[in-house]
C-alpha cells in the first residue's frame, strides 16, 4: 500500500490508475478506522481495481465547543488494517494544504443539512460536502463508499452528486453493528465502560419504532414519542429523535412507506448518532 501525503502525488497517481483502465474508489475517513470503515473499504476492493483510502480529519465540519481535539487519532493502527483489507493507497493531508489562507468557496448543502444533526451542528454539513468535493476533485475516483449511520450526511451527498451533474457513483452501505447492536463509531472508544453498556439502548429504542412501523403505524409525532419514552431512565441526554421522510428529510405528519427513524444523543461529553430505515426505505438508498 502506497502512503500519499501531498494533493499533486494523489492527483498523479489517480491518473495513472485511469489511464491503465483501472477503476478507482474513494473512502472518505476522518481515521480511528473500525469494522464499519474495514467494511467500506472491502466493498471498494471488491468494486473497483484500485481503492483509496483519505484519512483527513476535517476541521472545518467541527464547531468551536466540539470535540476536534479528542477525537481519536491511530494512524498506525489505521496503516496496518488497510494494509491487511488490500487497500492500494492511502492519501493523508493537512488543514493548511486542505484550506491553504485565502480560502472561502464552500459547497452549501441547502435544506437538507438544516434539521436533524444540522440544526445542533450549524455550519457541520457545509464542512462535509466542501471536503468530500475537494476529496472527488482530487483522487477522481469513479465510486466512493459511505456508511448508512451518517444517513443525513449520505442524503446530502447523493443529492450533492446529482445537484452538480458529478460524474461519479455514490455507494451507501448499511450500518455496522457491534454484537449488542451499537453501530460501530470511532467515539466508541470514548466512552467509559458504564456508558458502554448503556450506549445499545440508542439501537434499540430506534428498533421499537421500526416494529411499531412495521405494524402500521404512520403517524411520526407516535412513533417519535415512542423511541424517546424509550430513553427515559438512560444516561443519554437526547439531542433528538425523529421519523422523518427518507428521501427528502421532510417532518411529514403522516407518513408513506419509506421512511428514516433518526436519533442522536450525548452519553456523558460523547454524541452518538444512529437511524433505522423503514419499509420501503430499506430497498431505495443509493
Amino acid at each position: 500500500m502506497k502512503i500519499v501525503s501531498s494533493h499533486q502525488e494523489i492527483r498523479s497517481l489517480s491518473r495513472e490508475w485511469h489511464q491503465a483502465g483501472r477503476t478507482v474508489g474513494l473512502v472518505p475517513t476522518m481515521g480511528a478506522l473500525h469494522r464499519g470503515h474495514v467494511s467500506l473499504v472491502e466493498a471498494s476492493v471488491r468494486q473497483c481495481s484500485a481503492t483509496v483510502v483519505s484519512i483527513f480529519v476535517n476541521p472545518i465540519q467541527f464547531g468551536p465547543e466540539e470535540d476536534l481535539d479528542r477525537y481519536p487519532r491511530d494512524f498506525d493502527g489505521d496503516v496496518e488494517k488497510l494494509r491487511d483489507v488490500g487497500a492500494d493507497a492511502l492519501f493523508t493531508t493537512t488543514p493548511e494544504e486542505m484550506y491553504p489562507a485565502g480560502f472561502q468557496t464552500y459547497v452549501d448543502p441547502g435544506a437538507l443539512g438544516d434539521g436533524l444533526c444540522g440544526a445542533s451542528r450549524p455550519g457541520h454539513f457545509r464542512g462535509v460536502a466542501t471536503v468530500v468535493t475537494k476529496l472527488l476533485n482530487l483522487v477522481q475516483p469513479h465510486e466512493s463508499f459511505f456508511g448508512q449511520k451518517d444517513y443525513q450526511q449520505a442524503r446530502i451527498l447523493l443529492r450533492m452528486v446529482q445537484d452538480l451533474n458529478l460524474d461519479h457513483r455514490l455507494r451507501i452501505l448499511p450500518t455496522v453493528r457491534e454484537v449488542d447492536g451499537l453501530a460501530y463509531s470511532s467515539r466508541n472508544q470514548m466512552l467509559t465502560p458504564e456508558q458502554r453498556r448503556e450506549a445499545p439502548k440508542l439501537a434499540a429504542a430506534l428498533q421499537e419504532v421500526r416494529k411499531a412501523f412495521d405494524r402500521g403505524e404512520r403517524r411520526a409525532e407516535q412513533l417519535q414519542d415512542l423511541g424517546r419514552k424509550q430513553l427515559e431512565g438512560s444516561g443519554f441526554r437526547l439531542d433528538y429523535f425523529e421519523v422523518r421522510n427518507d428521501e427528502f428529510l421532510a417532518a411529514d405528519a403522516l407518513l408513506e412507506d419509506g421512511a428514516v427513524a433518526a436519533a442522536a444523543a450525548f452519553l456523558g461529553k460523547t454524541r452518538l448518532i444512529d437511524n433505522v430505515l423503514l419499509g420501503s426505505a430499506q430497498s431505495r438508498l443509493g
